[in-house]
């Protein structure tokens, strides 16, 4: 359990979190308790305002989340609070609170490369989550447009259906920006520079370089961070915004049309020429200027109609450009559904059908702004084979076969002849045997989703 320093009382109001009642801070509304944020010395009154760290405290609750290196968990953490909240508030007050070092965890990408996260302790997300709710309405006033990630009532959703009015404007050529592990490399000093523009309390931005300078326990190892936001903090996103917002000014000022996801950044043009004109000189930028690594393998100038952006690509008909999920994006919903839905997976069917509801409605729920019906009708199909291949394997005896047939309605000689077939599993699935005893109907009483259908309700909600 984290232990606070102790330090001498200094004069100024002491702010009280108050966490006794339960079901008071449950039914809290986030909606409530809304400031104006003024530059200068009121920071630390803002952030220590009693209602933004209610609101901060609920936040980090409903995100739940794996604890830091100290063990606590979100769980533990009203009841730590109600014991420690005056201890904690003092040192944030006289600037003796320290954060404690992120846990390094390490979550493979699909190109089987790893990224790197950094799990801050529950209290530091919640001090964290408390600068964010200060901070973002003033930026939220200055950030471009053309900036989608990581911001309040803006999704990747919104940012691909920029992209369609791009095109449809005749912005045909697509400059993709990749920048190679920009969350690890981000200067510290340049991001300070950059927040001091907006933010002149040096209270809050001593606290602020405390949480970049926290370190990094990797296992056992203690690691120290000069540069970098970790992925996994509360305040990582937000700082990373406010560093490439420097990207936005210049792109805006030289008249670029561009559409940014954190650090995922397109800029659209209406000849190759001119793209790669402007990728030289962004390029220079982002590597002199901003002191980031532009990833040339994956940086290209190339069409919308065959780049991927968020997971979408664009298609094209006689009423204008569509969205539609990217090859890569289909290839590895597949691939995941292919893992589910292995033949020697020892689980219940039940847990089988959570699995697969969980991960497609998802899925849908992401790509539904795009076209894909004819893809999701011939994924249904292929899914129910799978499962009717599962279902035959798990019979796996003759015997058990033929009971399970007759169960289903097939006279004994039917029963008889089908459960001896000498075919494999996967034409077994697709054979009369299957397909009529377990049709679509049944395997939806079943639990498995119908993913025509509810891409439809989807859609049309």
């Amino acid at each position: 359990m984290r232990r606070l320093q102790k330090t001498e009382h200094k004069a100024g109001r002491q702010v009280e979190l108050s966490l006794e009642d339960q079901r008071a801070l449950e039914a809290y509304s986030a909606t409530d308790g809304e400031h104006t944020v003024q530059n200068g010395n009121q920071f630390v009154d803002q952030v220590l305002n009693r209602n933004n760290l209610n609101r901060a405290y609920l936040k980090v609750k409903r995100n739940k989340g794996a604890g830091g290196i100290d063990g606590m968990t979100v769980q533990e953490l009203g009841d730590y609070l109600r014991e420690h909240r005056n201890e904690l508030l003092k040192s944030l007050r006289d600037e003796t609170y320290q954060p404690q070092p992120v846990r390094r965890v390490e979550i493979p990408k699909p190109d089987g490369s790893t990224r790197k996260l950094g799990v801050p302790t529950v209290i530091d997300r919640m001090i964290q989550q408390a600068v964010v709710q200060v901070l973002s309405p003033i930026y939220e006033r200055i950030f471009s447009d053309n900036s989608f990630g990581f911001r309040p009532n803006r999704s990747a959703q919104d940012a691909a259906k920029r992209v369609v009015s791009l095109y449809n404007r005749g912005y045909h050529y697509v400059v993709d920006l990749d920048l190679k592990a920009y969350f690890d490399t981000v200067n510290h000093d340049l991001l300070m520079k950059f927040l001091e523009k907006q933010v002149s309390d040096p209270w809050l931005l001593r606290l602020i370089r405390k949480f970049l300078t926290s370190g990094v326990m990797n296992g056992k190892l203690f690691e120290t961070t000069v540069k970098g936001t970790p992925q996994g903090g509360n305040l990582s996103p937000l700082l990373a915004n406010i560093y490439l917002h420097e990207l936005d000014q210049l792109l805006a000022s030289r008249g670029h049309q561009f559409v940014r996801y954190a650090d995922d950044c397109n800029i659209y043009v209406k000849s190759r020429r001119a793209g790669e004109r402007v990728l030289d000189n962004t390029e220079k930028f982002l590597e002199n200027q901003l002191k980031v690594t532009v990833n040339r393998k994956k940086t290209q100038v190339g069409s919308p109609l065959r780049l991927k952006f968020l997971g979408f690509t664009l298609g094209v008909s006689r009423n204008g450009a569509y969205l539609r999920p990217h090859k890569v994006a289909k290839k590895r919903v597949i691939r995941s559904l292919k893992k589910i839905t292995k033949r020697n997976r020892s689980i219940s069917w039940q847990q089988l059908m959570a699995e697969i509801n969980q991960k497609m409605r998802g899925w849908l729920q992401y790509y539904g702004v795009g076209k894909m019906k004819m893809f999701i009708l011939r994924l249904d199909q292929w899914l129910r084979s799978r499962i009717r291949q599962l279902i035959w394997k798990r019979w796996k005896k003759v015997k058990t076969r033929f009971r399970q047939l007759m169960k289903l309605g097939m006279t004994k000689e039917q029963a008889k002849t089908n459960a001896n077939t000498r075919k494999g599993y996967w034409r077994t699935a697709h054979s009369k045997t299957m397909t009529y005893t377990f049709t679509n109907e049944k395997l939806e009483r079943l639990g498995l989703m119908n993913l025509s259908k509810t891409l439809q309700q989807i859609q049309s909600a």
